[in-house]
């Protein structure tokens, strides 16, 4: 079966494992594209445009990582132990 080339922001959220709230602000803050469609004004996100959004991701997380290289025995603030 074939992917729908258009994802709710409910389906981006599950892709992502973020709350609906996050990928609204993410399409409202202009950092994921997406398009309004219908009366109502319904968001949908392009599979591709997702796809692109999490590539410039790991581009952006790797620049980070090569910026602020781990110090042995420093506590990362997400796991202290």
């Amino acid at each position: 079966m074939m992917e729908p080339r258009f994802l709710l922001l409910s389906d981006v959220a599950a892709e992502l494992n973020v709350s609906d709230s996050q990928v609204y602000h993410l399409v409202r803050s202009g950092d994921l594209p997406a398009i309004k469609i219908g009366g109502r004004g319904q968001w949908r996100v392009e599979r591709a445009k997702l796809e692109d959004y999490i590539k410039q991701k790991y581009t952006e997380t790797a620049a980070w990582v090569e910026e602020n290289p781990l110090v042995e025995g420093r506590p990362h603030p997400e796991n202290p132990l």
